[in-house]
């Protein structure tokens, strides 16, 4: 996604209703950034790193994965050369060891597309896919969309910080369920990504704009 599609985005988002137009006025610009530069296998185990763990604890253990490998992020390839206690000792645990093996296998074996693949793929079929993977559930795979593939359309909404922006925005008594926030996203659509990451924002303010 360029400036212009979010710009294009933000100005569709603002006539859905009053609420999120408010929450965009006080959030501001959509600065949501695209990493486009990652393959699918280095987005899924950077995913799986991330599990449970808060940023700067998982970008630890990244650092010290990359340092197996001259300091790289390696390829699927490379796995072979590392035994599992190495990955262990980096800081993966024994279930995220296994997850991360299998991320490889399925991408030497084309189950994990690479990167030019994958771009022509429609969302489901890759979420399909991926998902065959060890450790890898929907929600993984929605931020692979939208970070690394920029999709302009992903709803997560079994999202924790996206149902709990929604009932900060809406002023709700409770969290929506994600079934509930399905519904409630028709009217964001074809810009959900946009929408899900202004709802993120609305989480960090942690408290409901003024309409």
């Amino acid at each position: 996604m360029t400036s212009a599609d979010h710009a294009r985005a933000v100005a569709h988002l603002r006539k859905s209703c009053p609420s999120m137009k408010a929450l965009i006025r006080r959030v501001g610009p959509c600065a949501l950034e695209i990493e486009a530069g990652r393959t699918p296998f280095q987005a899924l185990v950077n995913a799986v790193a991330h599990q449970q763990l808060h940023g700067k604890a998982a970008q630890t253990i990244l650092g010290r994965f990359r340092g197996l490998f001259g300091g790289r992020f390696p390829g699927p390839q490379a796995l072979d050369k590392v035994t599992d206690e190495q990955l262990r000792a980096v800081g993966f645990s024994r279930a995220k060891t296994a997850a991360i093996r299998d991320i490889a296998e399925k991408t030497l074996s084309g189950v994990v597309p690479g990167s030019k693949a994958i771009a022509a793929l429609p969302d489901e079929e890759i979420i399909a896919r991926l998902t065959q993977v060890r450790g890898v559930g929907r929600w993984t795979v929605e931020m692979l969309l939208i970070f690394t593939l920029g999709r302009p359309d992903v709803w997560p909404v079994d999202d924790f910080g996206v149902r709990a922006g929604y009932k900060i925005a809406y002023g709700l008594d409770e969290m929506p369920k994600p079934k509930e926030l399905l519904g409630f996203g028709e009217r964001f659509q074809p810009h959900r990504s946009v929408a899900a990451w202004y709802l993120w924002r609305a989480t960090d303010l942690n408290r409901s704009p003024e309409p």
